[in-house]
């Protein structure tokens, strides 16, 4: 339940776009990410895709790599 998914997208160093699982929403940091995150934000089967990845991706696989980390 303290596991957060976070998927940011930079273009030169720079910080666009990013949907973190514990916002449930893509949030934009220039006017081209805001841009993009309203966009995404408004398909329904996008932000439920992204939703569904901490359960695929993080809680299928923190066991595994919590017992490598000790």
């Amino acid at each position: 339940k303290d596991i957060e998914f976070i998927r940011s997208y930079y273009y030169n160093k720079l910080e666009l776009t990013r949907f973190s699982s514990s916002v449930g929403k893509y949030v934009g940091f220039t006017e081209y990410g805001v841009r993009n995150a309203a966009a995404w934000n408004n398909n329904p089967s996008e932000l439920s895709a992204m939703k569904a990845q901490k359960e695929v991706y993080c809680l299928n696989n923190i066991q595994i790599w919590y017992n490598n980390m000790l």
